[in-house]
């Protein structure tokens, strides 16, 4: 007596495998945010006393651009920990 063989075949393995990967979409920094809520654009970053403030107390917890705090004469703590 003959077995029944199914007729699908079970696929193994990934069906994506050899395909590019998709696209990982952007996010902005939070600095970057913080520009956009405060309506800056680029030339404005210096003069505004909003961003400044937010920069020094978030310099040492997220990205500033360093041209930037090289013009406010900021320095990030290197070795700063929360301990």
């Amino acid at each position: 007596m003959r077995v029944p063989v199914p007729t699908w075949k079970r696929r193994r393995g990934n069906p994506n495998w050899g395909q590019p990967l998709k696209p990982i979409p952007a996010i902005l920094t939070e600095f970057e945010a913080e520009v956009a809520r405060l309506g800056l654009q680029q030339p404005d970053y210096v003069f505004s006393d909003a961003l400044k403030r937010w920069c020094k107390s978030n310099r040492n917890r997220v990205y500033v651009p360093e041209w930037l705090l090289d013009e406010w004469r900021m320095h990030v703590e290197t070795d700063w920990s929360a301990a």
